[in-house]
C-alpha cells in the first residue's frame, strides 16, 4: 500500500491516544505506507501529542470540522484536487455518524472500511467484528477486509524522549506515590467526583504512608488552592518544573505505585504507563473508554449503583482498591 487515511472525528486527547496502538499496529505492517490523519479538529499528533513520536501528517482538505456539514459533501472532491493525493488505497472510518461516513466516502480509496449502519458503507462485506466498545479489534476487522493478517503492537513510551523520564525522577524522586487526576476536559457531561471527596481520599492515603500527587495544571490556582488548604501535604508535580506536556505526564506516571483518575485525558496519559489504576466512570462507557490495561480496576456507578451519577461512588468503594 502506497497510502492510508484514518478519519476521526473525536477532538479530545484522549480519543487520539486510545489510537496509539492502532496507529503503531498500522506502521509496523506497512512500514512503507504514508499513513495520514484528516479530523473534524485538529491534529493532536502533531501538536498537543506531538512528544510521543508518532506524529502522522495531515490530509489538509481546508474544510473546517470536516464530515459534521452537509455543505462538505460537495466539496470534498474538489478540495481534494488541491492536495498531493488522487485516492488512497486504504481509507479507515473511526466514527459511525451516516453524514461523516457519505461524505468521507467522496475521497476515492481502493478499500473503505466504516462501521457505520453494520459496515454496509465497507467496500467488502464480511462478518467483521464489533469494536464499539474495544477500537484494538478493528485491526482485525481490516486484516479481513484487505485479506492480510495484521499483528497487534502496544505503544512503546520508550519513543518518548528520556528528558521526560529525567525530569519525572527528579520531580518524584521517592516511592509510595498515589497520583490523582480529578479535573474534566470536556463539560459536555459532569464525570468530575466532588474535590471534597478527593481531598479526604488524599487524606485517607497519607494515613496509610502513601504520597498524594495532584495532576493539575499550573494555571488551575484556585483548584490548587483549594486542596492544599485542605491537605498541605498534597504534592503538584506541575508546579516544579517548566516542562508541560502530555508525554511528561506519563513519564511521570511511571513514578506512581498507582493512579485514580476520573474519565479524562490525564486517565489515557497514565494508562500508557501500563501502572496499576482505579479509574472512576458516571455517565460515560467504561468498558470503551478505560484504558486497556492489566492492572485496573474500574468504578462505574452504572454498575454499582444503576446510576450515572459519579457521585454515588463513595470514598471507601475506591479505598479498598488501594
Amino acid at each position: 500500500m502506497k497510502n492510508i487515511l484514518l478519519y476521526n472525528s473525536g477532538g479530545g486527547l484522549g480519543d487520539c491516544i486510545q489510537l496509539f496502538d492502532l496507529i503503531t499496529s498500522l506502521k509496523t505492517k506497512f512500514k512503507n505506507t504514508e499513513i495520514y490523519y484528516l479530523g473534524a479538529h485538529e491534529n493532536h499528533f502533531q501538536n498537543s501529542l506531538k512528544e510521543y513520536n508518532i506524529s502522522i501528517p495531515t490530509l489538509n482538505m481546508n474544510l473546517q470540522y470536516f464530515g459534521f456539514r452537509w455543505k462538505h459533501l460537495l466539496l470534498t472532491s474538489k478540495n481534494l484536487k488541491k492536495t498531493s493525493i488522487d485516492k488512497f488505497d486504504l481509507i479507515i472510518d473511526l466514527q459511525s455518524k451516516i453524514r461523516n461516513t457519505l461524505i468521507l466516502k467522496r475521497i476515492p480509496s481502493n478499500y473503505f472500511y466504516s462501521s457505520t449502519l453494520n459496515y454496509f458503507f465497507s467496500s467488502h462485506k464480511k462478518k467483521y467484528l464489533n469494536t464499539k466498545n474495544n477500537l484494538n479489534l478493528i485491526l482485525d476487522n481490516i486484516g479481513m477486509l484487505i485479506n492480510e493478517e495484521i499483528s497487534h503492537e502496544i505503544y512503546d513510551i520508550d519513543n518518548i524522549d528520556k528528558k521526560y523520564f529525567e525530569e519525572a525522577k527528579r520531580i518524584l524522586p521517592d516511592n509510595k506515590y498515589i497520583g490523582i487526576s480529578l479535573t474534566q476536559g470536556n463539560v459536555y457531561r459532569k464525570k468530575s467526583w466532588s474535590i471534597i471527596k478527593f481531598i479526604n481520599l488524599s487524606k485517607s492515603l497519607e494515613e496509610k504512608g502513601y504520597k498524594p500527587v495532584f495532576f493539575v495544571k499550573k494555571e488551575e490556582k484556585d483548584l490548587i488552592n483549594k486542596i492544599k488548604s485542605e491537605n498541605n501535604s498534597a504534592i503538584f508535580p506541575e508546579l516544579n518544573t517548566n516542562m508541560s506536556c502530555p508525554a511528561l505526564v506519563t513519564a511521570m506516571a511511571t513514578r506512581l505505585n498507582k493512579a485514580v483518575s476520573i474519565d479524562n485525558g490525564v486517565m489515557h496519559m497514565m494508562g500508557l504507563a501500563n501502572i496499576p489504576m482505579i479509574v472512576l466512570f458516571g455517565p460515560t462507557n467504561s468498558e470503551k473508554f478505560a484504558p486497556k490495561i492489566e492492572n485496573i480496576d474500574i468504578l462505574d456507578s452504572k454498575i454499582l449503583n444503576k446510576s450515572d451519577d459519579i457521585e454515588t461512588i463513595r470514598e471507601e468503594d475506591v479505598l479498598k482498591f488501594i
